[in-house]
């Protein structure tokens, strides 16, 4: 059985498949955790957390059977526009860089700011996908089991040597050139970066994956992690491409769902978890719901974050003092505020502007990057979180499913996603999180999309505001991080959650994480949730 989860992964689906009787108890009215669709304005439909697809590995897909059980995708080519205001560029004709999958078109686009750059640009996507190709094993295995290497039984030491096998691909692919791509996970990415290239607009427009989600900025050190992070999926068989589900997030985790239940899982909602139940033994024996009701069972996964499954939800005195200081000590911090915006028209950039007829144009299908034509915009952005003041000039990442996907608003209509950053959990000089806070955020984000696209606010139909504190409080996503935990150095591969407990199991024999907060982490994904299947269907098969 799983508690209740907070992201679409696979686990209950890939145990029913194996034979292990699986039920599933959801806190909210839908499943999928983040990946919902949901009407919050009638007649508009929003993926109202998490709202792009990429890294879903590509196992899950045929495994699952996912188009059988009715999903479906829309790719996006060209997939990133990054508009220029005028003023900011001393131009008269704002400027604009458009980047698809057409690489000659892609280095035409970048031309127009350096021609350097564009002859550079080629060789990067090269470099970088050698790295995604080499990391790519260790995403499908439990990390290397250190508790088992140093603690274990003969037996278990050479086990856990054996899933030393991705590491050394990984060291084989690299090759001599390990060091220049070690410097890519560990500096800031602006490092990186200076090294390719010189034109801020593509310097920014790259570094914005690096910091997506992240409460850092491009000076950072590590954040060239997070880019690589959401540069190494996929979508039908094109390395890199992001898409939109068709009828929204939620739908992917209808087919999810749907795959597992074809299967005879069981899967509940508005059946929140209260507590694992342990026995005297100290052992987990099943969980206790809001309801008062008990269910029995001899493994307890959980996709709840590792905060809310080790401090909230699992009696403390069967978890070491050490355990729960690491789990506390976890850095939780999120810049993210997601705003979802309802519009009777789609925005009319004057980099690009509409078609007479309204209908979309290439660029609307894209990731619509703004505040992002120089680094030093991102960082600022990040200095006013640092001071506890919502971003002056956020980061914003305009999203328009509904240009690919016209059954999620009315006729003419569209949804517009607004992921914003940068904004603390916690304000300074004691102000907090009101409607009046709120409101004040998502008006300076309505005036920064207003000076690239005029007649945006006069657009608006209504909007959906969700701060960090709200993210934590729908979602369950700790600090509004959509990592469940920061996905920096420290907090990867055999150090996530914690080190000696990276493997999807705890100090409590019986109790698996199998969510963001686990190796390899979040991003819809399903990894953590297929490895942690598969490990604990070894365990089970052994008691």
């Amino acid at each position: 059985m799983k508690g209740g989860p907070r992201v679409p992964n696979p686990q209950a689906a890939y145990l029913q498949r194996l034979g292990v009787n699986t039920a599933v108890f959801e806190r909210r009215p839908v499943t999928g955790g983040a990946a919902v669709t949901e009407e919050i304005i009638p007649g508009f439909k929003f993926s109202r957390a998490s709202y792009l697809l990429s890294l879903l590995r590509p196992q899950i897909y045929t495994d699952l059977e996912l188009k059988k059980h009715g999903l479906r995708l829309h790719l996006r080519n060209p997939y990133s526009f990054t508009p220029m205001l005028e003023e900011s560029m001393g131009s008269k004709v704002p400027r604009s860089l458009l980047l698809g999958t057409d690489m000659a078109e892609n280095q035409k686009q970048i031309a127009q700011f350096s021609r350097k750059d564009a002859q550079a640009f080629p060789k990067y996507e090269a470099f970088m996908n050698r790295l995604a190709l080499a990391i790519d094993p260790l995403l499908d295995a439990a990390p290397v089991d250190m508790e088992a290497f140093q603690r274990g039984s003969l037996w278990q030491r050479l086990q856990s040597l054996s899933t030393l096998k991705p590491l050394l691909q990984a060291g084989r692919i690299l090759g001599a050139q390990l060091p220049q791509y070690y410097q890519v996970l560990t500096a800031p990415i602006i490092k990186v970066l200076d090294q390719w290239f010189e034109s801020e607009p593509l310097k920014a427009t790259l570094a914005t994956d690096a910091v997506i989600g992240a409460m850092t900025s491009p000076h950072t050190p590590g954040s060239g992690y997070v880019l690589l992070h959401h540069v190494m999926g996929g979508l039908e068989g094109m390395q890199g491409a992001w898409g939109y589900v068709q009828g929204g997030m939620g739908a992917l985790s209808d087919a999810i769902t749907s795959s597992a239940t074809a299967h005879g899982a069981s899967i509940f909602t508005e059946k929140a978890v209260a507590k694992v139940l342990v026995s005297s033994e100290g052992r987990v024996q099943g969980v206790v719901l809001q309801d008062g009701s008990e269910v029995r069972s001899k493994v307890v996964l959980s996709n709840a974050s590792p905060q809310v499954t080790f401090l909230k939800l699992t009696p403390q005195e069967w978890l070491p003092k050490e355990f729960v200081e690491r789990i506390s000590g976890l850095d939780t911090k999120s810049p993210v505020t997601k705003i979802n915006v309802a519009v009777d028209r789609l925005p009319d950039f004057l980099a690009a502007p509409n078609a007479p007829g309204g209908q979309p144009l290439p660029h609307h299908q894209c990731s619509i990057h703004l505040n992002c034509e120089d680094t030093l915009l991102l960082h600022q952005a990040f200095e006013d979180a640092m001071d506890g003041l919502p971003s002056h000039r956020p980061m914003i990442e305009l999203c328009i499913p509904s240009s690919l996907d016209p059954t999620l608003a009315p006729p003419g209509c569209h949804v517009v996603s607004l992921f914003t950053q940068y904004t603390p959990y916690s304000l300074a000089r004691g102000k907090v999180w009101d409607e009046q806070e709120r409101n004040a955020y998502a008006d300076k984000v309505s005036d920064c999309i207003e000076a690239y696209a005029p007649g945006f606010k006069g657009s608006v139909v209504g909007r959906d505001i969700l701060t960090p504190p709200d993210l934590e409080r729908i979602f369950g996503l700790p600090g509004g991080n959509i990592f469940h935990c920061a996905m920096t150095l420290d907090q990867l591969y055999f150090a996530r959650p914690t080190p000696l407990h990276s493997g999807y199991r705890c100090p409590l024999q019986g109790l698996y994480l199998c969510g963001s907060g686990t190796h390899p982490g979040g991003g819809v994904m399903g990894a953590p949730g297929r490895n942690a299947a598969h490990v604990v269907f070894r365990d089970l098969k052994s008691m």
